[in-house]
């Protein structure tokens, strides 16, 4: 046989089977205690993250628009102060993001 056919039909059975193996997927054990602990940390991870972040952001914005309006004219601390209400809110954002982020890890794990 001609090595590409070889490679071919390899292929074929090998993607055969991963296809035949997921699909049985839920009568072999549809959370495994490995998969059940992986995703009880993501939940609790994202919780924590949420916990901690609501009052530093909230801390963070306060004290720019505080540099801001404390300024007094500096064009410095007014940069600065910009920068940190932007950054702080993006942060911000991205963390509560991180739901749909984890969501989706969740369901490749699956």
């Amino acid at each position: 046989m001609n090595k590409r056919v070889k490679f071919y039909i390899i292929n074929i059975i090998f993607i055969s089977l991963v296809i035949i193996f997921s699909s049985y997927s839920v009568s072999f054990c549809a959370y495994p205690k490995l998969i059940k602990k992986i995703l009880d940390v993501f939940d609790n991870l994202k919780e924590y993250l949420v916990a901690i972040a609501t009052p530093v952001a909230a801390v963070a914005i306060a004290s720019g628009f505080l540099m801001q309006k404390f300024s007094f004219g500096d064009e410095e601390r007014l940069r600065n102060g910009k920068k940190l209400i932007r950054t702080s809110i993006v942060s911000y954002a991205f963390i509560l993001a991180l739901d749909l982020i984890i969501n989706l890890i969740q369901g490749l794990i699956k």
